[in-house]
């Protein structure tokens, strides 16, 4: 018997060449509303900083307007990056977006900076205390400060002084630990957190760290058992070459991002096709297709739920990589829209 799948969508919120950011933004809310409609479980916002092609820069504030555009999907961070954030000004964020949308709302966190080291020297508060060593009270911070009971901090006057993220919601967002390393599986595990592994950007290492995440994981008040779900890269449309065109202007924009170029505005598809790579971009592009699922809809639907199978998840995010083309409208994103549809339709009913 065939376990059902759901599905999910994680959102960068691309800017094409044509479009501005309200452009972006508008064309995300469309696609949310889509995936509402079409039975999707999530849809995440990612967090980064200085990019001219990525609109996703604050997921709070799209968490706002994309829960209040839909009704029912749940609408969540994937993530936000804690090491530019004070715990306590997360927990005040998601504890309002819980109490506006009570049941609806995911905070995914993660431990990557999200941006170039200048950036990030402007966005993080925090003193001489490590990334690394900090993380992970920061983490246990948000929860508690989550918690109704809430937490305390211990003044050098040696008293004890109340703290709870406010208001206070009747409910309790979704704490959720993502990652790309051992680190993150352990941590995930340690403190009883369902977690999710950046396999859209990371993919090698998957089984690996699902394995780490699930044999040392101690239940916890998150869950008594490990949680957990797969994200992936997709561009999917009636034919292969359709689909493989409208990956390619993501596919370039990330070669060009690892082999130190800036990143520009998403080419549009007549763009990418008439755009020139160097050899070693060229060899990243064709790695890149072989981790993504780009195809029809039967082809992607088949690999999606074989990865599924070999990953032991019934949840799978997709991350949406297809442009459009030039004489698409601005403020829409008619690929990626057309996409989860045809998802949903092999995989939902």
């Amino acid at each position: 018997m065939t376990t059902p799948l759901a599905l999910s969508v994680l959102d960068l919120i691309p800017v094409r060449s044509n479009q501005t950011s309200a452009d972006a933004v508008a064309a995300s809310v469309a696609l949310a509303k889509r995936a509402d409609e079409l039975g999707y479980r999530r849809y995440w916002v990612a967090e980064h900083h200085n990019m001219a092609s990525v609109a996703s820069t604050n997921p709070p504030v799209l968490i706002g307007i994309l829960a209040a555009s839909t009704g029912r999907i749940r609408v969540g961070s994937g993530g936000v990056m804690l090491p530019n954030h004070s715990p306590l000004v997360v927990a005040e964020q998601f504890a309002i977006l819980e109490a506006a949308f009570p049941g609806r709302i995911d905070l995914g966190i993660g431990r990557a900076p999200g941006s170039d080291p200048v950036i990030t020297s402007f966005l993080r508060s925090s003193g001489a205390v490590s990334e690394v060593d900090a993380f992970p009270n920061n983490v246990q911070d948000i929860a508690a400060l989550l918690h109704p009971d809430g937490a305390a901090l211990r003044l050098t006057s040696g008293q004890e002084y109340g703290l709870h993220a406010t208001p206070r919601a009747a409910s309790t967002a979704e704490l959720w630990l993502l990652g790309s390393s051992d680190y993150s599986a352990n941590l995930a595990a340690k403190l009883g957190l369902p977690y999710v592994f950046a396999h859209h950007f990371s993919g090698d290492s998957t089984n690996h760290a699902l394995e780490r995440y699930r044999t040392n994981f101690k239940p916890s008040d998150a869950g008594p058992a490990p949680r957990t779900f797969l994200t992936l890269n997709v561009s999917v449309a009636e034919t292969a070459e359709e689909a493989h065109a409208l990956a390619l202007p993501q596919l370039h924009s990330m070669a060009r991002l690892r082999t130190g170029q800036p990143m520009l505005p998403l080419a549009t598809v007549e763009e990418a096709a008439a755009t020139e790579l160097t050899p070693a971009q060229d060899q990243l592009v064709r790695g890149m297709i072989e981790r993504w699922v780009i195809g029809t809809p039967a082809d992607a639907a088949s690999r999606i739920r074989a990865l599924a199978d070999a990953v032991d998840v019934d949840e799978v995010m997709v991350v949406p990589g297809a442009s459009a083309h030039t004489t698409d409208a601005p403020p829409s994103a008619p690929g990626r829209v057309r996409a989860i549809e045809l998802l949903a339709e092999q995989l939902l009913g």
